[in-house]
């Protein structure tokens, strides 16, 4: 538990010019602890405190943020991520308990939003997307740390399910059976753009590999400002970040809604984002690239159904749960949308 003193603590090992006025835990995130650090004078903070449970080198992550961040600066007059470093030339504090830490410089007068309400934020989040890619084109992709390797190798998603499915009880079996069948039916539809990212046919770049909404910043009139939360950065393809952002910003019902009727894929947003994405980054995509877009978005719903349905055959290990079933539940509501989206394939 964090008390001010410990708040205190943290903050003046970084090179600030501020002093503490006051903090409160922003409750926004699922991996991280993070603070809003209000200070006397005009610039406030964000402290964060980086899980390093789930990412295993903490020091490199930092260094890939820092990176992108220095680049983006260059590239633009707008607002972008500012880290802090530390008064001793770090751009992360560890502290002695083994929890690592770095400091932000808090955005004025933004917004975020946890779901998308209309079609202008659809728009104006697929422009920061565009722009936050075709910003980051020109960095050189391979200088970055792979801080979860194989996060969207669809080739090892498959074969952790397989694993799984080799040694699940009857009963788990006997309950994701009918959506076994469907990872059965789609798994070759679904290894396309591995294949083509394999053969060199996709190019590798800077991607972002959490591109939902709520990582987002908009100001007091819904114009976007940047894109946060740049903890995995790293090499990647554009589909995976296009195709993350529809998965969750077009799905009209939460993650685990168990009521299959109300889940339904918004065609709507996939075309205003869409919009403004290409807006930003379609003289710098192939034809190749572009056409392959709607099949992006079904692989990324794909890939988090099977992830969804191989924790729920390895005993939930990986993805904390509620209730029994709440991985099933998970993947069965990825499935669903899947099904929406294919029974409306002719507007895409």
């Amino acid at each position: 538990m964090m008390n001010k003193e410990s708040i205190q603590h943290l903050f003046d090992s970084f090179d600030h010019s501020g002093n503490l006025s006051g903090y409160r835990e922003l409750i926004s995130g699922h991996i991280n602890d993070t603070f809003l650090i209000q200070t006397d004078g005009p610039t406030n903070y964000v402290l964060q405190r980086i899980n390093h449970q789930v990412f295993k080198n903490v020091p490199k992550l930092v260094n890939n943020k820092v990176l992108v961040s220095q680049h983006l600066k260059k590239k633009t007059k707008g607002k972008v991520l500012e880290f802090v470093p530390l008064r001793k030339d770090s751009n992360f504090c560890l502290q002695q308990d083994g929890s690592f830490w770095n400091l932000m410089i808090y955005i004025q007068d933004s917004v975020t939003y946890t779901v998308v309400p209309n079609r202008e934020i659809a728009f104006e989040a697929g422009k920061l997307l565009g722009n936050f890619l075709n910003q980051t084109a020109d960095l050189d992709a391979s200088l970055l740390h792979d801080v979860i390797p194989n996060f969207h190798n669809m080739n090892f998603r498959f074969q952790q399910f397989k694993d799984a499915f080799a040694q699940a009880d009857s009963k788990r079996l006997a309950l994701a059976k009918p959506w076994i069948s469907q990872i059965n039916r789609l798994e070759k539809e679904m290894l396309i753009l591995q294949h083509l990212k394999d053969e060199g046919k996709i190019s590798i770049r800077v991607t972002h590999n959490d591109t939902k909404v709520s990582n987002c910043l908009f100001d007091t009139n819904d114009k976007g400002i940047c894109m946060i939360d740049t903890d995995t950065v790293m090499q990647g393809i554009i589909h995976y970040d296009f195709g993350d952002a529809l998965r969750s910003a077009c799905n009209s019902a939460k993650e685990d809604e168990t009521d299959l009727d109300k889940i339904t894929f918004n065609v709507d947003f996939y075309h205003s984002y869409k919009e403004g994405f290409l807006e930003k980054v379609s003289d710098s995509l192939s034809a190749l690239e572009i056409e392959l877009l709607p099949l992006s978005v079904k692989t990324m719903i794909f890939i988090m159904g099977l992830r969804f349905l191989t924790d729920f055959l390895n005993n939930d290990l990986y993805y904390k749960t509620d209730y029994p079933n709440h991985n099933l539940d998970r993947a069965i509501n990825q499935f669903t949308l899947i099904r929406s989206l294919e029974n409306q394939s002719e507007k895409l």
